[in-house]
């Protein structure tokens, strides 16, 4: 009996979320259309759930951030300002085998012998030119012709050139109008071998691809599978049979050339346009091009001094939004990992430099002298859970890194299945002083060398100093700096070789960052300057923290994180496996099931709406009176339901001390509680918040 196969964790899941309505292809009906997905009824309410928690945990339940929504199309000149029109591309290739596309960048380093083919002849045209060359090479053995064309398809692929300009025709015609007696005969008639000839070269010309190809042969594979995998390259270049002209062999160390999954060789890396390109107004102009945003944070910086001034919020403080942004993706993957059009939960927090921190720091130091009390102002003894106005970049990104860690754990997420990747230098995005990423252990991650799941990542956490700010500033010469009364009159009373310091370090750092940007080095020395000359005014530009998240990324972490099997035996020792998915309660796309025992009484019917009714102000409730209460409580924790509430005839008073009671049941471990109907709703109410 052949063993039943065992189906990957991740196809189980992707067959579970069409089933029970989480995730869908777009387009379908049509064939789909890839990088681009469809939330279901499941799906819908949880994404939702997952937005709301974001917001609410982000702006409702804190004092220093505020929200905004701006929109998809913005002026080109923020694109221009953020470098993305000029550099927010990616290199690619394509494998030249089966067209699937890499970033260039993320091909992993292969090594072994590279079998290298010049190009290709097909059968039909070798086997014409062959009958041709016989009839003029009559005493030739087949051994011999073979070689002289293998030699003449060589020469052709090597040059790359066509046999020669004239045509056949041309020829045969120019000879028949000369045939001439005596000593011309014999010079004819070589002629007329030599058009002969043209046509060998003409036919050999039409089979022939000039294509280089090469295939990676890794240690222990035979040279045969090279030459099939070079036989269907140039079978899809139209070649019938064809024959490997050119093979030769070649050691490889380290190289990105090659397909990792099939050893092929890759085209040369060209740039990938990752924006979507859109025109504003009736007619297609470059007078109204404009993009659809591949990221929310360039609104935020904007709008920074509108929010900065209609919030009356001061420095530190954040901006949040949620919303959809574009990008041509090289690689969109399946299943949503990598969507063309996905959805952000962004927040830019402002904060002071450095530089000012450490101004007003060191007046409260000198205060502190004098007045003691306040010396616990010093940021050294400041917890990170408690967030202060005088914390540096650093301490400031530490905060938000273990926030959203926090905000994971609070949804679900154990810190077990999570990974704090800290960027090296090299990684960095220019704009970056530090990031680290945020990933979550993917059934479909790369694993280490000790087989655990390396993750992928659902958020980064970037300290992206005031670069954003500053190129708005330049590109629209609107200020983007703000005015600090507590930095100017701290400033005053600094000694002249704190201030002198201070103002060196800032006006070193301003340069530095405007001459990367590619100002000429006078320019970038004067504003650097009056940057500089700013601080003793109160002035600066403030810098950024950035948390970012993907909402489809962690809808399907949440679904990954939530899927489980149980296998239990009935009495007849009937085995049966049912998935079970453990959503945080915060989380679940239907909180409650309610559910009368008999659908066909109509008694309990009519309580069961009740209780639907009495709850689903509060939160979603379904009510299920299809098949067996066996079976509705499967399919609710297939859902990922965390409790269901049963309607039976002890809710109706059968026993009187039972009336207006309910069970209620817990997905996770099954155990059921008796509940009055009046103490269910605070009940769930705690158990969902």
């Amino acid at each position: 009996m052949v063993e039943p196969k065992e189906i990957p964790l991740m196809e189980k899941i992707v067959s579970l979320c069409k089933r029970r309505g989480f995730i869908y292809q777009s387009s379908e009906i049509y064939g789909g259309i890839n990088g681009f997905w469809d939330y279901g009824p499941l799906g819908a309410e949880l994404k939702r759930n997952v937005k709301e928690l974001w917001w609410n945990t982000m702006t409702r339940q804190r004092d220093d951030v505020v929200g905004l929504e701006a929109t998809i199309i913005m002026s080109p000149q923020i694109w221009k300002a953020s470098g993305h029109v000029d550099t927010f591309s990616d290199p690619m290739v394509d494998c030249l085998l089966t067209k699937k596309r890499f970033r260039a960048d993320q091909v992993e380093l292969e090594s072994g012998v590279a079998c290298w083919y010049a190009g290709a002849v097909g059968r039909d045209g070798y086997d014409t030119a062959k009958q041709l060359l016989r009839s003029l090479c009559p005493n030739d053995t087949d051994e011999q012709i073979a070689a002289a064309l293998l030699k003449l398809s060589i020469g052709l692929v090597q040059s790359g050139l066509p046999a020669g300009n004239v045509t056949v025709e041309e020829v045969v015609e120019r000879v028949r109008s000369q045939i001439p007696e005596g000593p011309e005969l014999d010079r004819l008639k070589a002629l007329f071998r030599q058009i002969q000839l043209l046509t060998v070269f003409k036919e050999l010309r039409r089979a022939i691809s000039y294509d280089a190809y090469a295939v990676l042969l890794k240690p222990g594979k035979p040279p045969d599978s090279a030459r099939s995998a070079a036989t269907r390259f140039y079978v899809q270049r139209g070649l019938v049979e064809p024959i490997l002209i050119g093979e030769r062999t070649e050691k490889v160390e380290n190289s990105r050339r090659f397909n990792p999954e099939n050893g092929s060789l890759l085209t040369e890396p060209r740039p990938f346009n990752l924006m979507f390109k859109t025109y504003v107004g009736p007619v297609e102009s470059e007078d109204n091009v404009a993009y659809l945003r591949p990221e929310t944070a360039q609104a935020i910086f904007a709008q920074f001094k509108n929010v900065l001034e209609t919030s009356r919020q001061k420095v530190p403080f954040g901006i949040a939004q949620i919303g959809k942004a574009f990008r041509n993706e090289v690689t969109p993957r399946n299943f949503t990992f990598r969507s063309r059009e996905f959805e952000q939960m962004e927040l830019e927090f402002f904060i002071k430099p450095d530089e000012v921190v450490e101004a007003i720091e060191s007046f409260k130091s000198s205060v502190s002298s004098v007045q003691p009390e306040t010396s616990e102002l010093k940021t050294e003894n400041l917890k990170l859970e408690t967030p202060q106005p005088d914390w540096g970049w650093k301490k400031w990104h530490a905060y938000w890194v273990e926030e959203r860690m926090k905000f994971y754990e609070g949804i679900g997420l154990p810190r077990t299945t999570l990974v704090e990747y800290w960027q090296k230098p090299e990684e960095l995005a220019h704009y970056a002083r530090a990031c680290v990423d945020i990933l979550f252990k993917f059934p479909f991650s790369k694993r280490d060398e000790k087989g655990e799941l390396m993750g992928e990542e659902l958020e980064g956490v970037a300290a992206r100093s005031d670069f954003d700010l500053s190129q708005h500033a330049r590109f629209s010469g609107k200020p983007m700096g703000v005015f600090d009364e507590e930095l100017r009159a701290a400033w005053g009373k600094l000694p002249k070789e704190k201030q002198d310091e201070l103002w060196r370090r800032h006006y070193e750092n301003r340069n530095k960052y405007l001459t990367k940007m590619g100002v000429e080095t006078e320019v970038a020395s004067k504003q650097a300057t009056e940057d500089a000359n700013g601080l003793a005014k109160g002035q600066y530009i403030p810098h950024v923290i950035e948390p970012s998240a993907g909402v489809d990324r962690l809808t399907l972490a949440l679904i990954c994180n939530a899927y489980s099997e149980v296998t239990e035996t009935d009495a007849k020792g009937k085995s049966e496996t049912r998935v079970i998915l453990k959503f945080h309660p915060r989380v679940a796309p239907i909180k409650v099931g309610v559910m009368p025992l008999l659908k066909n009484k109509p008694e309990l019917v009519k309580k069961a709406l009740e209780v639907r009714d009495l709850l689903r102000p509060w939160m979603n409730v379904f009510h299920d009176d299809a098949g067996s209460i066996g079976r509705r409580y499967a399919r609710q924790d297939e859902a990922g339901t965390p409790f269901c509430v049963t309607i039976d005839f002890d809710t109706l008073g059968e026993k009187p001390e039972l009336l207006d009671t309910v069970t209620l049941r817990y997905r996770d471990d099954g155990c059921q509680d008796r509940v009055k109907i009046s103490e269910l709703l605070p009940l769930l109410l705690e158990k969902i918040r």
